[in-house]
């Protein structure tokens, strides 16, 4: 079998089993539904890893393949290199972490959200995670387009999943704004299409440089709405009515990477690139930085926190890629490299909400306290994660912020603004481990408060997940950085 071949069915298998499970779970009955959906989560997540394994082991040279195509136009394909084999595996193997910490988490023992596990939960998320493989592998812009359209219905169906008035409006909030985004790329495939006849990425470098702005900022528009940047965030923080294993799996791994990963493929595929497509991506990174770190001072519902460190958060992959417009490919690799280390980072902090949610009744920051002596797993999870959101050396997210940031500076040495909003960045980012150090020391150390000390135990399940995302938020770093070279 060629190396094109084994490729895409190990492709075709990660994207595919998690659909079909989805089917399984609508004709079997209810009992059955988490275990298919870990169980095609675990599929794919081996199919994944063993497509990155292949890729690795035949040079790390990129691939593309025709998957479907009209006489000469190609309309769907994948592409498999160093960028989707590194985020592929992530999206979906964090897929497989929710969904066993879902199995405690979505029962009547949740002293927050007492509930049975219903089966649309698990038909939505294993759906999820196979769109997530599919979108990392495209090469496409129709391709993009599908499995983008399919992941704003998944988010919109577990968004409103408790189905109370709050919950109905954030997701169909969720699914208005990341569709008017979708029009992004609607109208970017037109454009595309029309000067190359072809729907294929790569072709982006065919067009004169009016067109080529044009369509990249059209797809940047698209990254923007389903990455909840400024001004089309406001989906994001209402999100929070979602079950937490969702919340985590939206701002980790699924939902929010989606504009990331579609608009750091277009760069990739566009060969030469007008600056002004980089000074839009890096001034709007700026003030939805700002405007992130701003807005999440406020917060007590650690959810909510969360949610807008998420906005800041990404703010810094779009820094980074807005910089490779200036010729930084250390920047580019850095912002690639943060979206796999911050989604195992941010899974890991939500996850540690929710299971506050779950043992105490609350996700309220105030009320928690010496949540180490009671909650060690716990407490040193919140530890690991806050510290990591602020780039603390070793966690693995200081490796891609170090990379942005030199990035930047070495692009800033002949170019003042630039300078100037790299030093922002760097404020920002002291800033949040000023802020995130502050509630270490609140929640953390001391005695347990009387909200801590009624809490329930800690179930397995949920501690083997916090387990494996805390070695992961160590080790990402070094590895993302090796595989992106």
């Amino acid at each position: 079998m060629s190396i094109e071949s084994s490729l895409s069915l190990f492709a075709m298998v990660a994207i595919a089993v998690p659909m079909l499970g989805s089917l399984l779970i609508v004709m079997l009955p209810r009992p059955y539904a988490k275990w298919i959906c870990a169980f095609a989560g675990g599929i794919a997540t081996v199919a994944s890893v063993g497509l990155a394994a292949t890729f690795a082991g035949n040079g790390m040279n990129a691939v593309d393949v025709t998957w479907a195509s009209m006489g000469q136009t190609l309309v769907m394909g994948f592409i498999f290199d160093r960028m989707s084999t590194l985020l592929a595996p992530a999206f979906v193997a964090i897929g497989l972490l929710v969904v066993i910490y879902s199995f405690p988490y979505m029962s009547d023992k949740n002293k927050e959200h007492p509930d049975a596990p219903r089966r649309r939960f698990y038909v939505y998320f294993s759906t999820f995670i196979g769109a997530m493989a599919g979108l990392a592998y495209s090469s496409t812009i129709v391709g993009q387009l599908v499995f983008f359209e399919i992941t704003g219905v998944c988010s919109w169906g577990l968004i409103s999943y408790y189905m109370t008035p709050t919950a109905k409006k954030a997701g169909m909030k969720a699914l208005i704004i990341t569709h008017i985004g979708a029009l992004g790329l609607y109208i970017g495939a037109a454009f595309l299409f029309a000067g190359t006849g072809t729907f294929a990425l790569s072709a982006i470098s065919q067009l004169d440089s009016g067109m080529k702005t044009v369509v990249l900022l059209l797809i940047l528009f698209a990254a923007w709405a389903k990455s909840a940047q400024f001004p089309l965030y406001m989906w994001l923080p209402s999100a929070m009515e979602a079950p937490t294993p969702v919340s985590a799996y939206l701002h980790g791994a699924s939902m929010v990477k989606v504009g990331v990963c579609v608009f750091a493929r277009a760069l990739a595929s566009a060969g030469d690139i007008p600056e002004i497509v980089g000074w839009v991506a890096i001034i709007d990174a700026v003030v939805t930085m700002l405007f992130g770190f701003l807005m999440y001072l406020p917060q007590k519902d650690m959810k909510r926190l969360l949610a807008f460190s998420t906005i800041a958060q990404l703010a810094y992959v779009f820094f980074g890629l807005g910089l490779s417009v200036f010729g930084s490919q250390m920047a580019f690799n850095g912002a690639v490299e943060h979206i796999f280390n911050h989604a195992f980072t941010k899974t890991l902090f939500f996850l540690i909400a929710g299971s506050l949610s779950f043992t105490l009744g609350t996700r309220m920051l105030p009320k928690i306290q010496g949540l180490m002596k009671k909650y060690p797993v716990t407490g040193v999870g919140f530890a690991v994660a806050a510290t990591a959101i602020a780039g603390v050396p070793p966690m693995s997210t200081f490796f891609s912020k170090f990379q942005i940031i030199s990035g930047g500076f070495a692009v800033g040495a002949t170019n003042t603004v630039i300078f100037v909003l790299v030093c922002v960045m760097v404020v920002e980012t002291v800033a949040t481990f000023a802020w995130f150090l502050r509630w270490m020391g609140k929640v953390l150390p001391g005695e347990p408060s009387e909200t801590v000390a009624a809490g329930q135990p800690l179930p397995r399940a949920m501690a083997f997940v916090f387990v494996v995302l805390m070695i992961m938020v160590v080790v990402a770093g070094p590895l993302s950085s090796s595989w992106m070279g």
